[in-house]
């Protein structure tokens, strides 16, 4: 895409005047189609984001993400440390799906379903539209002395935006413990659980700076996805851009007169008015080219299409385009790089559909007890000492378990009061059990064994060991 000769602009951030202050974002309130839409997708997403850490699956919570516990919810999948192959799988799913979307769609996702962006545009900054009025409304009240008008709607403003960060702090903390916990500690008090206090407080103050004060600041400093578009990117992606080709024309962009004829004067169809810089919440000139900065939001191209349709001009000056579309007229069309993306994706979710298939609700594990070899016992038998460990994934106890040998004769004796037990509910249950079995079974002084583990009459688990026996001489 065509770029001003002055690139100064690159040089450093827009949200930074030449002292190297912040220089404070007030953008104008948004309107348009794609807002509208934006609107739709983002109180959906909301509305997701706080119903799932309540909704369950087969008694699991659709998403839980105890990283203290090391237990993952993924729409109702329970994932242990035992699956943390299926877990790594699911993340590299998700960053390749991101990186597929930004070679193809640049930064859609931080416009239309970063967290950040729906809590900022669509929450945060509405009520600061409602209290404090639109741009020019809020510098006024910004440039304006500490007098009665401002107190009320700043201490108004701040208090909201605190219940707001104090309830997303609240729903984040759903997804870290688990709903349920989070529900018993706010009914016991929340002087019960200071443990969970605390962070619950830190949360807040978190959430609360970040969209009280840092906001912008998140996607062009913080963020790491935006400096991936340098890698991703590339001609062919589509992204928000400015028809520079129409826009600046033979002798560039010109204030509109009416009944001018623009064209036969040689300028571009840009007017340079100013409003797509205007509604930009980063505060760039969208008509320098593709940024660091942008978000993909579309405010730009909605305030574009209200400027030329109010002054009948064809809409699209600034709209959802590749540099190849602007300099060449190409259409959109999958590349080598996106097929590629795409065959990986489709791997890796095939391989992770067939893992989760084949994985079982319970997870036993037999190990040799430390420092154990063998015993030597009456009638020519041959003992050893195991621990055993077995982790059940539901959300139901699975009741009268028992360990049976496979091929071999022999006894397992569980060092309990009851040879059959229950593993409860999303927990674990381990003990010790001794194998026995006469020497004429062995071969060797290392025999591997196979063991069943039983639910009733239904075989839930198989696992192996190595059972250790006298060498033989002959």
């Amino acid at each position: 895409m065509e770029t001003p000769e002055n690139e100064s602009f690159r040089d450093s951030i827009g949200t930074l005047t030449d002292e190297g202050k912040r220089a404070w974002v007030y953008p104008k309130k948004p309107s348009g189609r794609y807002y509208e839409k934006r609107k739709i997708v983002s109180y959906v997403l909301l509305a997701f984001l706080f119903a799932a850490p309540f909704i369950k699956i087969n008694g699991n919570q659709f998403l839980m993400f105890n990283i203290l516990e090391r237990r993952y919810n993924i729409f109702g999948f329970p994932f242990w440390p035992q699956d943390f192959y299926l877990f790594v799988i699911s993340m590299l799913i998700g960053v390749i799906f991101i990186a597929l979307f930004t070679v193809g769609f640049g930064r859609i996702f931080c416009g239309w379903i970063c967290p950040q962006t729906i809590f900022m545009e669509m929450v945060f900054r509405r009520i600061e539209y409602w209290i404090e009025g639109d741009r020019n409304k809020q510098r006024k009240l910004d440039r304006q002395k500490w007098d009665a008008e401002k107190t009320r709607k700043r201490v108004f403003k701040w208090s909201i935006f605190l219940i707001i960060s104090f309830l997303i702090a609240n729903i984040f903390l759903a997804y870290l413990i688990g709903s349920d916990k989070l529900i018993k500690y706010i009914t016991a008090g929340p002087f019960e659980h200071l443990g969970t206090l605390f962070p619950l407080i830190i949360f807040t103050a978190v959430f609360y700076f970040v969209f009280a004060w840092f906001r912008e600041q998140v996607c062009i400093i913080a963020c790491p996805y935006g400096r991936l578009q340098g890698v991703l990117l590339d001609n062919k992606s589509i992204v928000v851009a400015y028809d520079h080709k129409r826009g600046e024309g033979e002798k560039g962009r010109k204030k509109y007169r009416k009944n001018e004829d623009r064209e036969a004067l040689g300028h571009g169809d840009c007017i340079d008015c100013f409003q797509c810089v205007h509604v930009c919440p980063t505060g760039i000139d969208i008509r320098n080219g593709t940024q660091l900065e942008c978000v993909n939001c579309t405010a730009c191209i909605d305030e574009c299409d209200h400027i030329m349709e109010s002054i009948n001009l064809p809409k699209g000056l600034i709209r959802y385009a590749s540099e190849n579309e602007i300099e060449k007229k190409e259409k959109f069309k999958l590349t080598a790089r996106m097929k590629g993306y795409i065959a990986v994706l489709t791997i890796l979710t095939g391989l992770l559909i067939g893992m989760l298939l084949l994985r079982n609700d319970v997870e036993a594990r037999v190990l040799r007890l430390p420092g154990q070899l063998y015993e030597h016992k009456e009638g020519n038998i041959i003992s050893n000492v195991f621990t055993y460990k077995l982790v059940n994934k539901t959300s139901r106890e699975i009741e009268n378990i028992s360990f049976k040998l496979r091929k071999y004769k022999g006894d397992i004796i569980l060092v309990s009061a009851n040879s059959n037990f229950v593993v409860p509910e999303q927990g674990l249950a381990e003990g010790t059990l001794f194998i026995e079995i006469d020497k004429s079974e062995l071969v060797g002084d290392k025999n591997k064994l196979t063991i069943d583990v039983y639910s009733g009459e239904d075989l839930i688990e198989t696992t192996t060991v190595n059972f250790l026996a006298p060498r033989s001489y002959n």
